[in-house]
């Protein structure tokens, strides 16, 4: 009788045992296809059966690039406070009397990343329908919600004027960048028709770009940054619709600025002059007009487009929530982070945090620590509803789209991606042909070829779906 309850433990343990040790000799197998030189740390473990499925190198401290968003976010989603949206308020202070405001007005930042040129049309046209058509007073910008540094500890100054550094500030518009397109014009050789979106005198454009002219040069976007100043200019050749982004100096200028133009433009005689000054409200405050931006929009953009605006404006907000105070810096944000660290059971004084998107060369994670908050997450059901969706999909959107279009892990890979020179890295969640759910981090280092880099990160997917 014990000899027969052996054998059926055994047979019951046998053949996982055997399918977790080939899925460990195929990811083996795949190592020895990295370039000689690159190095790659693996986390593999599987939510349903709760165990390990698979490390390799897993505690090795790695640059995170864009994976280090899904620390910044699943901190901040873990906050009771995680649903409030992101604020953008007009005040005036005084009175209205004879068609004239006799007071002043505020513009109160709240780091609302994806405030575009619809959210400022329609803050305008709520502050336009108030019965005055003078404001007598001053204008101020209330940007006391962050410090005045407008880059991470680490960015690289030499990129910009690249869309994806902005200049960070509680007043964005635009997201601090101009669309640029240009079209090819009728005739070989003419000036190309190039548009800039959102339009406004804050900037000037100069148009050398030529309609499909190869001796006119590479196609370039670009202005006087070493300057700060906002002239840009257009130059190379147009053979067919060419679009890029290009961020502007001073974020909150770039706000003010086309505040006060479509005021104008609504027929409010307001100055073309403002100041930044700090809201107190009294007794004659009153609040002419609100934007609210959902935290699930701002959640979506990060994962999905990897976008670094949209992460520090989340870093800064989880700062802020937590202390209660203004003028927040990176370390507020960072400073709950590492409580989610150690809370997981890490060390926090074994990684460096150095901004909230990854675009720092000061970060360092591991894909231990990736895979303990992607558990976490996935523990808490109002928290990974939230990642869940947001995260690209691959072959289908986001920063996955063109990635495992075909095979197993065709729409059936959740994660975030994170890349930049030599650095590239994927962590998230998929489901095995055996129903189980299963979290991931993948991040190769020292590798020049962002191609196989990813190609290995794929048949990695692929082994795990099967």
């Amino acid at each position: 009788m014990q000899k027969l309850l052996l054998f059926l433990i055994l047979s019951s343990c046998l053949p996982a045992l055997w399918g977790q040790g080939e899925l460990s000799s195929r990811i083996d197998a795949l190592l020895k296809t990295l370039p000689e030189g690159s190095e790659v740390g693996i986390s593999v473990y599987d939510l349903t059966a709760k165990k390990s499925l698979y490390t390799h190198r897993d505690t090795k401290l790695s640059r995170p690039a864009s994976t280090l968003k899904l620390l910044t976010t699943i901190t901040a989603l873990s906050r009771t406070d995680a649903d409030d949206p992101f604020r953008t308020e007009v005040w005036y202070k005084g009175t209205i009397e004879q068609d004239t405001l006799r007071g002043d007005l505020y513009v109160i930042g709240g780091f609302d990343p994806e405030f575009d040129e619809f959210s400022m049309d329609t803050l305008v046209n709520k502050v336009a329908a108030f019965p005055f058509s003078v404001v007598e007073g001053k204008v101020y910008g209330d940007i006391s919600m962050k410090d005045s540094l407008y880059w991470g500890a680490g960015w690289a100054w030499d990129d910009t004027p690249e869309a994806y550094q902005p200049y960070l500030s509680p007043l964005m518009y635009h997201k601090g960048m101009v669309t640029v397109t240009a079209l090819p014009g009728a005739v070989q050789g003419d000036t190309a028709k190039v548009f800039c979106s959102p339009e406004s005198s804050y900037y000037t454009l100069d148009n050398a770009a030529r309609t499909r002219t190869p001796s006119a040069g590479k196609f370039t976007v670009t202005r006087d940054w070493l300057q700060n100043r906002n002239n840009i200019t257009v130059t190379g050749n147009v053979e067919g619709r060419r679009t890029t982004d290009i961020n502007v100096y001073s974020s909150q200028d770039f706000f003010m600025h086309a505040f006060l133009e479509k005021l104008r433009d609504k027929g409010i005689d307001v100055s073309s002059e403002y100041a930044f000054s700090v809201f107190a409200p009294d007794s004659l405050s009153t609040c002419m007009a609100r934007w609210e931006c959902p935290v699930q929009d701002v959640i979506t953009q990060i994962m999905k487009e990897s976008d670094n605006l949209n992460a520090e404006a989340l870093l800064c907000r989880l700062g802020a929530q937590a202390t209660g105070k203004k003028y927040i810096s990176a370390q507020e944000g960072i400073a709950e982070i590492k409580k989610m660290i150690k809370y997981l059971g890490h060390n926090p004084d074994h990684y460096k945090i150095a901004d909230g998107c990854g675009l720092s060369n000061y970060d360092y994670l591991s894909p231990a620590l990736l895979v303990d908050f992607l558990k976490f997450a996935y523990s808490r059901t109002d928290i990974f509803q939230k990642l869940y969706k947001a995260l690209p999909v691959a072959g289908v959107d986001g920063t996955l789209k063109y990635r495992m279009k075909q095979g197993k892990g065709y729409k059936n890979v959740h994660a975030k991606t994170g890349s930049y020179t030599a650095i590239n890295a994927l962590a998230g969640y998929l489901k095995a042909a055996n129903g189980h759910e299963i979290a991931f981090a993948i991040m190769n280092q020292n590798i020049l070829s962002a191609a196989k880099a990813r190609a290995f990160q794929d048949k990695v997917c692929e082994v795990l779906c099967e």
